[in-house]
């Protein structure tokens, strides 16, 4: 069996920057199952594990674009220290958990710590990033209808 679209499949990954450093890694744990062609994963790294066969291994270096995008600007934001009401103690790397322009939940992080302002960015952590994965195919298999009426694996 091949991977392809509505196939569950299995991977042992490590992920690194472009300076070798790990990032991620299913290696010491049970591999990542995902459902192919239902954007579980990254576009760069999903379009390169298209047609691979279990125990097939990989290199792919994934460019941002194909990954988790180019960094974005405008979502990088000062804010007056009043919209950090209830919070003592702001440090650059907290996280916060804000709503995005449609309502929805994103994460932000503290860049920069100012008497003017709080600088905050709500760009993924890998945003600009080359990502670098070395990928084993553990295993393969057809979805249930459920799996794919859902686009996740159970």
């Amino acid at each position: 069996m091949k991977v392809a679209n509505d196939c569950v499949v299995s991977i042992h990954y490590t992920l690194t920057d472009d300076d070798g450093n790990v990032i991620d890694s299913s290696r010491e744990s049970q591999p990542l199952n995902y459902l192919h062609g239902a954007g579980n994963i990254i576009p760069g790294l999903e379009r390169e594990l298209a047609g691979c066969e279990i125990g097939t291994h990989k290199v792919v270096k994934v460019q941002p674009a194909d990954g988790y995008g180019e960094i974005d600007v405008d979502l990088i934001q000062t804010l007056p220290r009043e919209a950090f009401s209830g919070v003592e103690e702001i440090e650059v790397g907290m996280e916060f958990h804000a709503r995005g322009p449609q309502g929805q939940v994103q994460v932000v992080v503290v860049k920069d710590v100012a008497d003017d302002g709080i600088t905050i960015d709500a760009n993924h952590a890998l945003a600009g990033k080359i990502l670098n994965f070395d990928v084993t195919i553990e295993a393969i298999r057809d979805a249930s209808p459920e799996e794919i009426d859902h686009g996740h694996v159970h």
